[in-house]
């Protein structure tokens, strides 16, 4: 069994406090739920055992030629000029910053899966189950659940490192996720592991 952890849109606009996203609740709750904090220690983990920890960030490219504005949860994304790669919002957080050879995966829709690299990657780790962490629950951690779980990996979701946009919606999406996936925490990884 090898495993690989998912680091899911911890980047500048969504979870640092001038981020344009991350007005829209995300800061808070990444905040209030210590998401960045509790990933770094599963980051320094998974690193430590030599396991892979790959990025999956959303963007998209200068004039928003991805975006589309029937997608709703993008729909002003392209007015408001928000996740635009290669530029401070993409980045990820300085807390999280990736090392030279960590994969990085960029997406433009929900699904870390949907039109990218990320599942020839995971083949040629020769990965069978997914740790995540990320922002956000309802959305991305979820939908990478499903995704995942399709391919037939393995999945678990360390709760103390993802977040919604308030409470309600990550108790709900927690909920669904524990029909397809484990759920743990950054620190049960640590001691069960150890």
């Amino acid at each position: 069994m090898s495993k690989a952890l998912l680091v899911l849109d911890l980047i500048n606009d969504i979870v640092d406090e001038k981020g344009s996203v991350g007005k829209d609740g995300f800061y808070n709750q990444a905040i209030k739920r210590d998401v960045v904090e509790n990933t770094s220690n599963a980051i320094a983990w998974f690193r430590k055992k030599g396991l892979p920890v790959i990025y999956v960030v959303v963007g998209f490219s200068q004039g928003y030629p991805e975006w589309n504005g029937n997608v709703k949860v993008f729909r002003n994304v392209k007015d408001r000029e928000q996740v635009l790669l290669n530029s401070w919002a993409t980045a990820v957080c300085d807390e999280l910053t990736p090392l030279p050879g960590e994969a990085i995966v960029i997406k433009n829709r929900i699904d870390p899966f949907y039109n990218t690299n990320l599942e020839i990657i995971l083949q040629s780790f020769g990965v069978d189950t997914l740790y995540l962490t990320g922002i956000s629950s309802d959305l991305v951690v979820l939908s990478s659940c499903f995704s995942g779980h399709d391919r037939g990996f393995k999945i678990t979701v360390l709760e103390d490192c993802i977040a919604a946009n308030d409470e309600a919606s990550h108790a709900c999406a927690i909920k669904t996720i524990s029909k397809l996936a484990d759920i743990s925490t950054s620190k049960n990884l640590i001691m069960e592991e150890n």
